[in-house]
């Protein structure tokens, strides 16, 4: 019996290590779980953080990259800013130079006389093919009333599909857009009109729009250009238009002091002084930097001029005639010298209330947008070429 109880006792003794071997297993298993999930968790949190990490270092490259783009831009702007500056403060000397330095001014001042001489006597460098002109009026058509006897209404004139933009009066400082033609014609006066606040007000009739800004005169102790962006709600440039002793550009609208135009070619500023006889001048403008690339002298009166605007590089000047509500365009001039007097065809316009105190040539459209006595009026003009004279 005894070896058999010794046998029981080992079996028994060997059980009992098996079961705390096994136990010991199980926990150490389980530490092992444990930790493997508590590393899965954390390689898990790790991925996202990083995937985050890189989404914010791709984000804050790109706006870095825009930044540069803005900064390079900005720069660019500046430098134009200040080339302009440098001319403003040459012309402004010239006109304020201190006693001590007269000899110098005066010097300044025969040279910029010089320059601007030298400049109308250049041929006038056209940046496009653009050859037309004027035949007839086609057709006319009365859109509405609205506003007072005189203001500016017009399109973009960078894109022929778009806003209506109302100027109302020749002394304010809102503007009305519509979001088309249809708006503009169905809305009951200015209902359906968002307001646009510029930080001064215009000075006469002679605003345009063009690429999305608008461009206005400013009347102080100098006559201003402004430049201001739709989309910012903001001023981004202004120059000071270097001509003495300015006048009003028509005999019959004397609040206009300075005409903005828009044709095929650009921006120009229609204007006229004293030291020009009572004749209306022309200038070609860098609708970018406002700077003055060109100027001419006209041989096209004041007196009794409405209105004036531009098509392929040419002036044509519109004047009231003797019958009521009739005008005709009466002197043509062409900076490259393609049309005269003699050779541009005789252009009536239709029968109409008063004289015009705007017009507004659009080249994507070959419209004339024209305020007449508040009524809103459109020319669909009939083209030619001007070597077909």
């Amino acid at each position: 019996m005894r070896p058999l109880v010794v046998l029981v006792t080992l079996a028994c003794f060997a059980t009992a290590q098996h079961q705390a071997l096994i136990d010991y297993l199980e926990r150490r298993l389980l530490a092992i779980e444990d930790r493997i999930s508590l590393w899965h968790e954390q390689t898990t949190r790790y991925a996202s953080e990083l995937r985050e990490l890189k989404q914010q270092m791709v984000s804050q490259l790109e706006n870095l990259d825009k930044e540069k783009e803005v900064l390079r831009m900005s720069l660019d702007s500046v430098g134009t800013r200040v080339d302009r500056v440098e001319r403003e403060l040459d012309y402004l000397e010239t006109q304020n130079g201190a006693q001590p330095c007269v000899d110098v001014d005066d010097k300044l001042i025969e040279q910029q006389v010089t320059l601007v001489k030298e400049k109308q006597k250049v041929k006038y460098l056209k940046v496009s093919e653009c050859s037309d002109m004027i035949s007839s009026i086609k057709a006319m058509k009365i859109l509405k009333r609205v506003g007072g006897p005189k203001g500016t209404w017009t399109k973009d004139t960078s894109r022929a599909p778009g806003k209506v933009f109302i100027f109302n009066g020749t002394d304010e400082d809102t503007i009305h857009e519509f979001a088309s033609v249809q708006d503009f014609t169905r809305s009951l006066g200015m209902a359906l009109s968002k307001n646009l606040k510029l930080p001064s007000a215009w000075r006469g009739t002679g605003h345009v729009v063009h690429n999305n800004y608008v461009y206005y005169i400013n009347q102080g102790e100098e006559l201003n250009v402004l430049k201001y962006d739709i989309k910012k709600n903001s001023v981004t440039d202004s120059a000071v238009f270097p001509v003495q002793d300015h006048v009003p550009v028509y005999g019959l609208t004397p609040e206009t002091v300075m005409d903005l135009a828009v044709d095929e070619e650009g921006l120009w500023a229609i204007y006229a002084t004293r030291q020009n006889e009572r004749h209306i001048s022309l200038a070609k403008m860098d609708a970018n930097s406002l700077d003055i690339e060109q100027m001419w002298d006209t041989n096209c009166p004041q007196e009794n001029a409405e209105g004036a605007f531009v098509i392929c590089g040419t002036l044509y000047v519109v004047y009231n005639t003797k019958q009521p509500g009739r005008s005709r365009v009466q002197c043509v001039y062409d900076v490259n010298g393609m049309v005269t007097n003699e050779e541009a065809p005789l252009v009536y316009f239709p029968k109409r209330y008063g004289s015009h105190s705007s017009l507004k040539y659009n080249p994507q459209e070959q419209l004339l947008y024209a305020w007449d006595d508040g009524y809103q009026i459109l020319y669909k003009l009939l083209m030619k070429k001007k070597l077909e004279i």
